[in-house]
C-alpha cells in the first residue's frame, strides 16, 4: 500500500489514491492536485475526482500530504506580549477567536506563540525560519519590528494585524483608526465639550499614531487649535491610563473630555477622574476605543469606537490562507470600518 492509503472502505479494503484516479479516469497527479486544492485542475476533472472520493470514502492521509507538499498544516499567531496582557486585554482575545474560527474551517492548526523579550524573539525567529509552520500571523507590531521582513525574505507567508507604517509592504488588516478617532472627538465637540484631551497608545505603533492623527484632525476641522498639553502618552494599559490622566489633570484641571486610545486605557482614566472628585460624564466625558467587554461593564458604561476584532482575525487568516495556497496573492491591505457606540460616559 502507498503512504496515502487510509481506513478500510465498504468492502474492508482501504481506498487508495490509485483507486480514486482509476474511478475518476484521471492520473494520480490530478487527484493529488484536487486534494491539495490546486487551481491547476479543470472543473470537469475536479468534479470527477470529488465524485470518486465520495463514492470510495477516501480520506487523504494528512501526514503523507505534508511530506509530499512540505506543508505542515499549521499557522503561528505571534503575540509579542506577556501573558498578563494577552489575557487581560479584550483586543487579543477577539483577534484570536476570529483567527481560530477561520483556520478551523480550513483544517489548519493554530499555534499561539508569545515572545516577551529580545531573547525569546530571537529564538522564535530561528524556530519559524526552519519552516515549522506554513505561515505566520502577527499582532501588536511596532515600527521597528524586523521579524516580518526576515520571515518574508525566507518566503514564509506573513500577514499582520495593523501595519508598522504607511509604507508597509506586507499583507495586513486594520481598522479605520483615524476615522474612528475623528468620530469620537466630533461626538465630544457636538456635545458641547471644548477642552478635549487624549491619552495615546505607544507612539512607536502605527495604530496609536493614526488615532492621535484623527484626534488632531477633528479638532482642526472644528476650528479648534490643538493644545499639546492636552495630549498625554499611554501604553494601552489601565495603569498607563491612570498615570496619563493624573498628568492631564495637573496640566489642565479644567478639561471637560478625554478620548482614550483603548477601552482599557479609558477605564484607568475613569478611575483616576473618580478619585480626583470629577464626575463622569457630568464634569468630564470619556470615550474609549475597541468597544470591548470593558466598555460594557465599567461604571458608567463607556462610549467607545467599535472595531470588528473577530472580523479582523478572520480576514487576517483568510489573507494568509490565500498566500499559502498561491504565493503572492496575499500581499494585500484591508481596512475595516469602525462605528461609534454611544453609552453613558459621553
Amino acid at each position: 500500500m502507498s503512504a496515502a492509503e487510509q481506513l478500510p472502505g465498504p468492502h474492508g479494503r482501504r481506498p487508495t489514491l490509485n483507486a480514486v484516479a482509476a474511478l475518476a479516469g484521471v492520473g494520480r497527479g490530478t487527484v493529488s492536485r484536487v486534494i491539495n486544492d490546486s487551481p491547476k485542475v479543470s472543473a470537469r476533472s475536479r468534479s470527477a475526482v470529488e465524485q470518486a472520493i465520495a463514492e470510495l470514502g477516501y480520506v487523504p492521509n494528512r501526514a503523507a500530504r505534508s511530506l509530499a507538499s512540505r506543508r505542515t498544516d499549521a499557522v503561528a499567531l505571534v503575540v509579542p506580549e506577556a501573558e498578563t496582557r494577552l489575557f487581560s486585554e479584550p483586543y487579543f482575545s477577539g483577534i484570536i477567536r476570529g483567527v481560530s474560527s477561520k483556520l478551523a474551517d480550513a483544517g489548519m492548526q493554530l499555534l499561539l506563540v508569545l515572545a516577551r523579550d529580545a531573547r525569546e524573539y530571537a529564538r522564535l525567529a530561528t524556530y519559524l525560519s526552519a519552516q515549522r509552520v506554513d505561515g505566520v500571523l502577527m499582532v501588536a507590531v511596532h515600527g521597528d519590528d524586523t521579524l516580518p521582513d526576515r520571515l518574508h525574505e525566507l518566503a514564509l507567508p506573513v500577514v499582520l494585524a495593523g501595519r508598522r507604517s504607511d509604507r508597509e509592504p506586507l499583507g495586513h488588516v486594520r481598522a479605520d483608526n483615524g476615522g474612528g478617532a475623528r468620530s469620537a472627538v466630533r461626538h465630544l465637540l457636538d456635545g458641547g465639550r471644548r477642552t478635549v484631551a487624549t491619552i495615546t497608545g505607544p507612539l512607536d505603533m502605527d495604530v496609536a499614531q493614526a488615532r492621535l492623527a484623527g484626534y488632531r484632525e477633528a479638532l482642526e476641522g472644528a476650528g479648534i487649535g490643538v493644545d499639546e498639553q492636552l495630549i498625554a502618552p499611554g501604553d494601552f494599559t489601565e495603569e498607563g491610563g491612570r498615570a496619563a490622566m493624573r498628568e492631564l489633570l495637573r496640566r489642565r484641571p479644567g478639561l471637560d473630555a478625554v478620548f482614550a486610545a483603548s477601552d482599557v486605557t479609558a477605564s484607568g482614566a475613569v478611575l483616576e477622574l473618580r478619585e480626583s472628585g470629577r464626575r463622569v460624564p457630568g464634569d468630564v466625558a470619556v470615550i474609549g476605543f475597541d468597544d470591548s467587554v470593558v466598555a460594557r461593564h465599567i461604571d458608567p458604561p463607556l462610549t467607545s469606537v467599535r472595531q470588528p476584532l473577530e472580523e479582523m482575525g478572520r480576514t487576517m487568516a483568510r489573507l494568509l490562507l490565500d498566500e499559502i495556497a498561491d504565493r503572492g496573492t496575499g500581499l494585500r491591505e484591508v481596512v475595516l470600518p469602525t462605528e461609534l457606540v454611544v453609552r453613558q460616559s459621553a
